[in-house]
């Protein structure tokens, strides 16, 4: 699906007055409307790194771009707007949206450590072959999760605690790896 539709989906989930499972929870319901909010925000306010700008907007051979997500997901909603405003700006760049929980299952194929992390980024070429990823989340963040899943710091406080990581960076960090990314792309 392209990024309307994912929107759309995200909508629908959003408006269903009788959600299918995990939206059916309560609390993933509440989580998933601030997810929208999160991601609507960054979408308006998100600021694009000029050098990555300058990386995406060269790319002159077709691009596939496949994100793996759930709307659910709050790193998600804190990358995805980023990623998408990215991708717009260069018309050779094709995006599709997979839902991790949903066939082909195409996260077996990009586990993190073993587990179904997201989101996912796959940067392919014309022919579908990986160029790179990227995903779950950038790498301070990950450092931050790791320490506080090693001392059993309870599920609603990692989550504020990664909400204000990701709102006192505001997308920088990962524009900084996907610079990275990109440059080694066109250095290949």
């Amino acid at each position: 699906m392209d990024f309307i539709a994912y929107q759309q989906l995200f909508q629908h989930i959003l408006m269903d007055t009788n959600p299918r499972f995990p939206y059916d929870d309560p609390h993933y319901l509440n989580y998933t409307r601030l997810n929208w909010s999160r991601q609507e925000r960054w979408l308006k306010v998100g600021a694009l790194n000029e050098e990555l700008v300058e990386l995406i907007t060269g790319i002159n051979t077709k691009q596939n771009w496949t994100i793996i997500t759930e709307p659910w997901c709050g790193d998600a909603s804190h990358s995805l707007p980023f990623i998408h405003r990215l991708s717009e700006l260069n018309p050779l760049i094709e995006v599709d949206y997979q839902l991790r929980d949903s066939e082909p299952f195409l996260i077996n194929s990009y586990l993190t450590r073993g587990s179904k992390s997201i989101p996912k980024l796959i940067i392919a070429d014309a022919q579908h072959q990986d160029l790179a990823t990227w995903g779950p989340r950038p790498a301070g963040c990950q450092v931050l999760y790791e320490q506080l899943v090693k001392d059993h710091v309870v599920m609603e406080q990692q989550k504020i605690a990664l909400q204000q990581w990701y709102n006192a960076d505001k997308g920088v960090s990962l524009q900084q790896e996907l610079i990275v990314i990109f440059k080694a792309i066109v250095r290949s």
